[in-house]
């Protein structure tokens, strides 16, 4: 015999009644009360079987004794096992052989595009671009060197990293320390002219016996540079800080220090190598 089906007006109410609407109270769907009591039953399961209530130095294991991390360990032991045969190919290719291997290439742009993500967008930008105090690795200009071993030394040992014993060092002096504020002014007009910017001509003829007494030592008799030194272009367009007359006076007067950490001990001599492979192909390198 079938159920008769209930009005609304069959059920009892809560009492509650809102501008003559009542509120009925009415039995939950056996449907969802199943559903409900299922997901009950799967929490209660799950706790069993999986890593689940927390204690003090970590959760109860489960009785699968399943991992996370054992899983993604497993799966680079797993990469790792798939690309030993190249990477022993790669650590034993001079760098500047990789880009005649396809094959070794296009594993070496892979890879360090991936450690380049990792490591160095934070401070060179997705794309290499770099940032203000930070150098573009796309563009020709590069202060300690461009060609893929300088590069390569650059990644290994960083610059004015004191951590590591063979990192290349310079610093440039404080000239608001040394020289008159008129001085300075003088020096930064003649950068403007040896960088093909306005100037006025009085006083950067003024800054040029200055440049030399002070500045042609590292940067050059005629700004060119030395990356030996470190020391950046001034007569090109090229600018890590900025090179309109305040920028340049800023510099003058309180100096530069970037520092970049040296990341030999914390990648791999592979990951060195990829990301060298990869800074250098963007197109910048010497």
């Amino acid at each position: 015999m079938r159920k008769k089906k209930m009005n609304d007006e069959d059920y009892p109410t809560t009492g509650h009644e809102w501008d003559g609407i009542r509120e009925y109270d009415k039995p939950m769907p056996r449907w969802w009360l199943w559903t409900f009591y299922l997901t009950i039953v799967f929490s209660v399961g799950y706790v069993i079987a999986y890593p689940a209530i927390p204690l003090l130095k970590g959760a109860t294991p489960g009785l699968l004794e399943y991992s996370s991390r054992g899983e993604v360990r497993e799966n680079i032991e797993l990469v790792n096992g798939q690309n030993a045969a190249i990477e022993a190919k790669l650590l034993a290719t001079p760098l500047a052989e990789i880009s005649a291997d396809p094959e070794l290439s296009r594993f070496a742009t892979a890879g360090g595009g991936a450690v380049f993500r990792t490591y160095c967008a934070q401070c060179h930008g997705a794309g290499a671009q770099g940032f203000k105090g930070y150098p573009n690795l796309q563009d020709d200009d590069w202060l300690w060197g461009g060609n893929i071993e300088s590069i390569a030394l650059t990644v290994r040992h960083g610059i004015r990293h004191d951590a590591d014993e063979d990192t290349r060092y310079s610093e440039m002096p404080k000239f608001g320390e040394i020289l008159e504020s008129e001085e300075i002014a003088n020096l930064a007009q003649y950068v403007s002219l040896i960088s093909g910017q306005e100037y006025d001509k009085a006083a950067a003829a003024q800054g040029k016996i200055s440049f030399g007494d002070n500045c042609s030592s590292c940067h050059g008799d005629a700004g060119l540079g030395d990356v030996e030194q470190g020391a950046p272009n001034l007569a090109d367009a090229l600018w890590l800080y900025g090179g309109d007359v305040e920028t340049v006076t800023e510099s003058i007067t309180n100096s530069r220090f970037g520092v970049m950490p040296a990341w030999q001990g914390r990648i791999t001599e592979a990951q060195i190598k990829q990301v060298t492979f990869y800074v250098h192909q963007l197109g910048g390198g010497e």
